[in-house]
């Protein structure tokens, strides 16, 4: 769709200001079914005009979606047909046209002249005074968070930042979450945009693959045949070009990364943060990360806990892509533990077979069915991984090596890859959900956990000796958990991670089981997550 002009944006920035009665910025489901109302389209066009409007399914449009918006109903009342194509087919030659939106002129002088009367009170326009709106950054400080207003919630993302600290943050810090299994979760955690891992041995095309679709380098890229990018790279928008050392990031509370504090100093030394504008990089932020070394070099010669923060990035990331070359098939040791860190992620694994233009298709085929068979004795899950084949460079292909068919080949498969990136940042809210209730109850379970091992331990006497008998048959106690509350096995934590930290700790510190934290939980769950969902659905469902 072609942008509008200035006098356009100027129009549209007014329309927007009305539209938004609460002043937050952001067009609400309510706020929209009284505005969408003006321009005459019936309840099934406005539906699908929503629903192509708000792409991020965040519950509410922003200014760009809100004009996306305007341009659609314009389109509508042109009696063009709302569908998913309208958007990338519609003729460039003509500019689109503001919409009628009969009485609008009427609300527009009238809110004006309120303006004029009390330039210092905001316009009610339609009849309310607006909600006083609690910033979310105080949701994760303030002391009074148990009691928010309703209406401060007014997306989805909002709406899970308020149940974290309500209901779930409570729970975690109770049993220690945070130490066990993943770090407190801040407000930037949830507004951070939507992040893709690569991952494998060295040489297999990482930053290149990251410079071809950027198409321009980044500050810090370094490529080679030997193993370059010796450190983690977060490659991400700002607004000039340049490079931000590990310290740095982890303290900057604008930031999602402060989790990686726990790594300590040698790590931080070994990860920095490359900023450039690109348009790419507003929607998705990439991680190159060192290749997987193989023999004792991945364990003695790394000063961090290499697989510790793969595990921590994994749980993060929307998308983690595992990158092979047609001559580095074997998965090492070292690379089936950074695999297997990935535990609990497998949804988000995609594997890229890289470099496939330097073998003929006879030896691709022979090629893929090696990967295929090394892969399925890695990944333990029963359905077949997705595997793009292609080669992510900005060479141009030799098509007389790799043949019509292949170049055919690599061609569909880079756009189904690209696809799959563009979809990343729709999904980035369905994500941010899924990825939310996975925590809440990964700590229910962690709190039955912990609370069992406290009933376990002996009032008085012989507590040493019952702490080691816990810990060394924590298999066991784990099943007793399982049967008594009944819960899936697949949701337990591994059992040798958990003894590690565990032998940290004098179980006898341990809280008892609260249950109306747990219950609080529950109820989250079951109905306010739900009920959130429902708030912000298409308004015209």
């Amino acid at each position: 769709m072609k942008s509008h002009s200035k006098e356009e944006s100027k129009t549209y920035q007014e329309w927007f200001d009305l539209a938004d009665s609460d002043g937050d910025g952001r067009i609400s489901g309510n706020e929209a079914t009284d505005f969408f109302a003006l321009s005459n389209l019936s309840r099934s066009q406005l539906k699908h005009l929503w629903a192509l409007s708000d792409t991020k399914r965040q519950g509410f449009l922003g200014f760009n979606e809100f004009v996306t918006a305007m341009q659609l109903v314009s389109l509508a009342q042109a009696g063009y047909e709302l569908n998913s194509d309208i958007l990338r087919n519609h003729i460039d030659k003509e500019n689109v046209k503001p919409p009628v939106m009969e009485g609008l002129d009427a609300l527009l002088e009238k809110t004006k002249s309120l303006a004029i009367n009390a330039p210092n009170s905001p316009p009610e326009v339609k009849g309310t005074a607006p909600p006083q709106k609690l910033p979310t950054k105080q949701w994760f400080s303030s002391k009074s968070s148990k009691k928010l207003p309703l209406n401060s919630v007014t997306s989805i993302i909002d709406g899970l930042k308020r149940l974290y600290v309500e209901r779930l943050k409570p729970l975690e810090l109770a049993y220690q979450f945070n130490d066990f299994v993943s770090p407190l979760l801040t407000n930037t955690d949830f507004d951070a945009k939507p992040m893709v891992m690569l991952l494998g041995q060295y040489s297999t095309g990482k930053t290149t693959f990251i410079k071809h679709l950027l198409r321009c380098d980044y500050p810090g890229a370094h490529v080679g045949p030997e193993p370059t990018t010796d450190r983690f790279v977060v490659v991400m928008s700002g607004p000039d070009e340049r490079s931000i050392p590990g310290n740095t990031i982890a303290v900057d509370a604008d930031m999602p990364f402060s989790g990686l504090t726990t790594f300590g100093g040698s790590f931080l030394s070994k990860f920095q943060c490359s900023q450039m504008p690109h348009p790419l990089l507003d929607e998705i932020t990439f991680v190159d990360t060192p290749g997987v070394l193989s023999g004792e070099k991945q364990r003695t010669q790394r000063s961090y806990d290499f697989t510790g923060v793969v595990s921590w990035f994994a749980a993060k990331c929307d998308l983690i892509l595992l990158l092979f070359d047609p001559h580095k098939l074997d998965i090492s040791d070292e690379f089936k533990r950074v695999i297997s860190s990935l535990r609990g992620n497998e949804d988000k694994i995609r594997v890229v077979l890289n470099k496939a233009d330097q073998v003929d298709t006879q030896q691709l085929m022979r090629v893929y069915g090696a990967l295929m068979w090394s892969l399925g004795k890695v990944l333990n899950t029963p359905e077949v991984v997705r595997v793009y084949i292609g080669s992510f460079n900005d060479k141009p292909m030799d098509e007389d090596f790799v043949g019509p068919l292949g170049l055919d080949l690599f061609e569909k498969e880079q756009s189904n890859l690209l696809a799959d990136l563009i979809d990343i940042p729709k999904k980035a809210c369905d994500r941010r959900i899924n990825e939310f209730v996975k925590r809440a109850r990964s700590a229910k379970i962690h709190a039955y956990i912990i609370s069992h091992l406290k009933k376990e331990m002996p009032a008085i006497m012989g507590k040493a000796k019952a702490q080691q008998r816990l810990i060394d048959n924590l298999d066991e106690e784990f099943g007793k958990v399982q049967r008594e509350f009944h819960l899936p096995a697949g949701d337990f934590p591994s059992v040798e991670n958990f003894r590690e930290v565990l032998s940290r700790y004098n179980i006898d510190k341990f809280e008892k089981l609260k249950p109306r934290m747990v219950q609080a939980v529950d109820d989250m769950l079951g109905y306010e997550i739900p009920e959130l969902l429902k708030k912000f659905r298409n308004p015209y469902d």
